[in-house]
Protein backbone atom coordinates (compact mmCIF):
# COMPACT_ATOMS: atom_id res chain seq x y z
CA UNK A 1 0.00 0.00 0.00
CA UNK A 2 0.97 3.38 -0.90
CA UNK A 3 1.37 6.22 1.69
CA UNK A 4 -0.41 9.85 0.36
CA UNK A 5 1.90 12.57 1.47
CA UNK A 6 -0.27 15.46 3.01
CA UNK A 7 0.86 18.60 2.96
CA UNK A 8 0.57 20.41 6.81
CA UNK A 9 0.34 23.82 7.32
CA UNK A 10 3.82 24.10 8.21
CA UNK A 11 4.90 23.49 4.84
CA UNK A 12 5.51 25.73 2.40
CA UNK A 13 4.94 26.01 -1.57
CA UNK A 14 7.93 27.85 -2.97
CA UNK A 15 6.89 29.33 -6.37
CA UNK A 16 9.34 30.99 -8.32
CA UNK A 17 7.91 33.93 -10.95
CA UNK A 18 11.57 35.52 -11.80
CA UNK A 19 11.53 33.60 -15.46
CA UNK A 20 7.82 35.34 -15.79
CA UNK A 21 8.99 38.48 -15.24
CA UNK A 22 12.04 37.89 -17.31
CA UNK A 23 9.60 37.48 -20.80
CA UNK A 24 7.39 40.42 -19.71
CA UNK A 25 10.72 42.39 -19.71
CA UNK A 26 11.56 40.91 -22.39
CA UNK A 27 8.76 41.96 -24.57
CA UNK A 28 8.43 44.97 -23.11
CA UNK A 29 11.54 46.10 -24.02
CA UNK A 30 10.91 44.62 -27.58
CA UNK A 31 7.80 46.56 -27.84
CA UNK A 32 9.67 50.16 -27.04
CA UNK A 33 12.19 49.41 -29.69
CA UNK A 34 10.37 48.23 -32.32
CA UNK A 35 7.84 51.20 -32.22
CA UNK A 36 8.07 54.45 -34.36
CA UNK A 37 7.00 57.47 -32.80
CA UNK A 38 5.46 59.97 -35.40
CA UNK A 39 6.39 64.08 -34.65
CA UNK A 40 3.10 65.46 -35.50
CA UNK A 41 2.98 69.46 -36.99
CA UNK A 42 0.97 70.70 -34.12
CA UNK A 43 -1.71 72.41 -36.13
CA UNK A 44 -4.92 70.50 -38.28
CA UNK A 45 -4.94 71.96 -42.09
CA UNK A 46 -7.82 71.36 -44.73
CA UNK A 47 -6.04 69.12 -47.22
CA UNK A 48 -6.60 69.18 -50.55
CA UNK A 49 -7.73 65.92 -52.30
CA UNK A 50 -6.02 63.45 -54.86
CA UNK A 51 -6.75 60.43 -56.46
CA UNK A 52 -3.43 58.96 -56.41
CA UNK A 53 -2.76 59.67 -52.72
CA UNK A 54 -1.20 56.72 -50.84
CA UNK A 55 -0.59 56.52 -46.88
CA UNK A 56 2.54 56.29 -45.69
CA UNK A 57 3.51 53.81 -42.76
CA UNK A 58 7.02 54.91 -41.71
CA UNK A 59 7.82 57.35 -39.01
CA UNK A 60 7.92 60.95 -40.86
CA UNK A 61 8.49 64.61 -40.07
CA UNK A 62 5.61 66.21 -39.88
CA UNK A 63 5.44 70.05 -41.46
CA UNK A 64 2.28 72.03 -41.36
CA UNK A 65 1.05 74.95 -43.54
CA UNK A 66 -1.87 76.91 -42.47
CA UNK A 67 -4.21 78.69 -44.39
CA UNK A 68 -2.62 81.94 -43.17
CA UNK A 69 1.09 80.63 -44.29
CA UNK A 70 2.43 80.16 -40.87
CA UNK A 71 4.87 76.92 -40.64
CA UNK A 72 4.47 74.50 -37.77
CA UNK A 73 6.80 71.83 -37.15
CA UNK A 74 6.80 69.57 -33.77
CA UNK A 75 3.75 71.45 -32.26
CA UNK A 76 5.44 75.05 -32.69
CA UNK A 77 5.30 77.54 -35.16
CA UNK A 78 8.74 78.47 -36.72
CA UNK A 79 9.82 80.85 -39.23
CA UNK A 80 11.03 79.78 -42.85
CA UNK A 81 14.48 80.69 -42.30
CA UNK A 82 14.55 77.78 -39.51
CA UNK A 83 12.92 74.98 -41.37
CA UNK A 84 15.67 73.90 -42.40
CA UNK A 85 17.84 73.63 -38.88
CA UNK A 86 14.65 71.67 -37.09
CA UNK A 87 14.54 69.48 -40.13
CA UNK A 88 17.87 68.52 -39.48
CA UNK A 89 17.64 68.05 -36.10
CA UNK A 90 14.22 65.72 -36.54
CA UNK A 91 16.24 64.08 -39.25
CA UNK A 92 19.49 62.97 -37.20
CA UNK A 93 16.84 61.50 -34.60
CA UNK A 94 15.24 59.24 -37.13
CA UNK A 95 17.31 58.83 -40.33
CA UNK A 96 14.88 56.73 -42.01
CA UNK A 97 11.73 59.23 -41.85
CA UNK A 98 10.42 61.27 -44.27
CA UNK A 99 9.25 64.56 -44.65
CA UNK A 100 5.45 64.98 -45.43
CA UNK A 101 4.23 68.91 -45.90
CA UNK A 102 0.70 69.60 -44.25
CA UNK A 103 -0.31 72.17 -46.77
CA UNK A 104 -3.71 73.82 -46.14
CA UNK A 105 -5.43 74.46 -49.75
CA UNK A 106 -5.33 77.91 -49.04
CA UNK A 107 -1.92 78.63 -48.32
CA UNK A 108 0.43 80.05 -51.03
CA UNK A 109 2.06 77.51 -53.37
CA UNK A 110 5.33 79.77 -52.81
CA UNK A 111 5.83 78.70 -49.43
CA UNK A 112 5.12 74.73 -49.79
CA UNK A 113 7.88 75.30 -52.61
CA UNK A 114 10.65 76.70 -49.91
CA UNK A 115 9.23 74.28 -47.56
CA UNK A 116 10.15 71.47 -49.69
CA UNK A 117 13.02 73.12 -50.82
CA UNK A 118 14.36 73.56 -46.98
CA UNK A 119 14.28 70.11 -46.36
CA UNK A 120 15.95 68.83 -49.35
CA UNK A 121 18.14 70.74 -48.35
CA UNK A 122 18.29 69.29 -44.72
CA UNK A 123 19.57 66.32 -46.54
CA UNK A 124 16.04 64.61 -46.87
CA UNK A 125 15.44 62.97 -50.25
CA UNK A 126 12.10 61.68 -49.87
CA UNK A 127 9.86 64.92 -49.29
CA UNK A 128 6.23 64.17 -49.81
CA UNK A 129 2.85 66.45 -49.80
CA UNK A 130 -0.23 65.32 -47.76
CA UNK A 131 -3.50 64.89 -49.41
CA UNK A 132 -6.85 63.54 -48.62
CA UNK A 133 -7.52 60.36 -51.04
CA UNK A 134 -10.88 61.04 -52.82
Amino acid sequence: MRKKKILEADDEIDLDITPMLDVVFIILIFFVVSTSFVKESGVDVSRPGASSAERKERGNIMIGITADNQVWIDRRQIDIRAVRANIERLHAENPEGAVVVQADKDSKTGLLVQVIDQSRLAGVKDVSIAAVAN
